[in-house]
Formats: structure tokens, C-alpha cells, sequence
């Protein structure tokens, strides 16, 4: 069966010796005991940081050994991405929640206020900041897997955490142009509304899809879970 295996991340580079990098990589992740699938992936993530570097016309692969490659690119800072998106005329965007079950309203929410400018930061709540709010049991992902979901889509450029009720302290060290909610809030009533008015940024509430909500899922996953037990 075939297999597709997509690079990591965009490399921009010379191209030149990427396939010798990636059949070596996979056949020394073989020779090492992985699996077919784990083998491929690791080449072509070795291969993608080859190009990265500059390919074969990298100067520094002569002048002294390779450094081991990475396999995932590194996670862009928030605070340096807010800045220079700032410092070249872009808007930063900034959207916040606990993002505990990922689903299609947060996916349509998150591409939808990408759109509005030029990064999008996705401010993440802490594990207990989510027991707070949400109650025991919550979360259902712990922080660490909530942050890789969100940073690997399209739509997100950078995640930040925060461990208070709201994100306006974040907020204040971001200064993002745009805070984006989703759902039926007014914007006068988001406690964030007052914060980004005060370095001339605004608030702004977008639909939210109908039904979807990590709290039904939850519920669903449950009740199919107890009819499942019934003898």
C-alpha cells in the first residue's frame, strides 16, 4: 500500500541531496529496530532539516560534522512572532479558550480569525486553570497534547498558556491588534474588551457552528461508552 508522508514543515533550501539523506536516515532507523512507518517519517523529517540547512551546498557540512537533525521544527515564540508582525505593519490576531476536545467549531473559528490578519496566537488555558472554570474531571488532554493539536494547524501560528481565569494579563504582554471570541458573548461584556481598548486594539465575536462543544462530546462519548457495559 502506498504511504504518504508529509514533511514536517516547509524547508527552503537547496535541494540537492535530500533523497541520499533520506534513504540514509530511514535505512539507519530500519537497521535500528523501528518500524517501516517510523523509518519514513524519521527520513523524511531529517531530509526536510537538510534542505533546511542548506542542502549540499551547506559549507558547514565540510568544515566540521553534522549536527543531529531535528525532526520538528521549533515553536514559534509568541511574544517575538507579536512583535515582528508588529514591527513590518501586520495585525496580530489573538484568540484564547481551553480547547480541551478539538472540533469543527473550534477549526472554523480558528481559520476565521486567521483570515482577519497576519498571525494568529492562540492563548491556551493551563490544566487548572480548566479545572477551575470546567470542574473536576476537566481536562480531558492535558496541557502538553492540547498545545501540540493547536500548534499543528494551518491556522495557528503560535500558542501561549495561561494559568488565570481570563488571558488579560497575557493580553497586556501581547498586545495583539485583534482579540477574537467565539459564540453568542457581547463584546462589551468580554472582560477582555477594556484591555485591548487600551492600546487601541478591538474585540470581536464571531459565529460559532451550532451543536459542537467539547462538553456534548464529552457527554456522547459517555453515554455510548455506558450502553456499551449494558449486558
Amino acid at each position: 500500500m502506498p504511504m504518504l508522508v508529509p514533511a514536517p514543515y516547509r524547508a527552503q533550501g537547496d535541494p540537492c541531496g535530500a533523497g541520499d539523506c533520506l534513504a540514509a536516515a530511514t535505512a539507519a532507523a530500519l537497521a535500528g529496530g523501528a518500524l517501516p512507518e517510523e523509518a519514513v517519517q524519521r527520513g523524511v523529517a531529517e531530509a526536510a532539516a537538510f534542505v533546511a540547512a542548506g542542502g549540499a551546498g551547506n559549507r558547514a557540512l565540510w568544515d566540521s560534522p553534522m549536527a543531529p537533525a531535528r525532526e520538528e521544527p521549533p515553536v514559534a515564540d509568541p511574544f517575538t512572532l507579536a512583535e515582528r508582525v508588529r514591527a513590518r505593519g501586520g495585525t496580530v490576531v489573538a484568540t484564547g479558550g481551553c480547547f480541551d476536545l478539538l472540533h469543527a467549531g473550534h477549526v472554523g473559528l480558528l481559520e476565521s480569525a486567521r483570515r482577519i490578519g497576519d498571525c494568529l496566537i492562540v492563548c491556551v488555558n493551563s490544566d487548572a486553570s480548566v479545572t477551575r472554570l470546567k470542574g473536576p474531571g476537566r481536562p480531558l488532554n492535558p496541557l502538553a497534547d492540547r498545545v501540540r493539536v493547536l500548534a499543528g494547524l494551518g491556522s495557528v501560528d503560535a500558542v501561549a498558556v495561561f494559568d488565570g481565569d481570563t488571558p488579560v494579563e497575557l493580553l497586556a504582554r501581547l498586545r495583539p491588534d485583534v482579540w477574537v471570541k467565539g459564540g453568542d458573548y457581547a463584546v462589551e461584556d468580554l472582560p477582555e474588551a477594556r484591555e485591548l481598548r487600551s492600546w487601541g486594539g478591538q474585540a470581536v465575536v464571531l459565529p460559532y457552528l451550532d451543536g459542537r462543544s467539547t462538553t456534548l462530546l464529552a457527554h456522547r462519548a459517555a453515554r455510548s461508552t455506558a450502553r456499551g457495559r449494558r449486558p
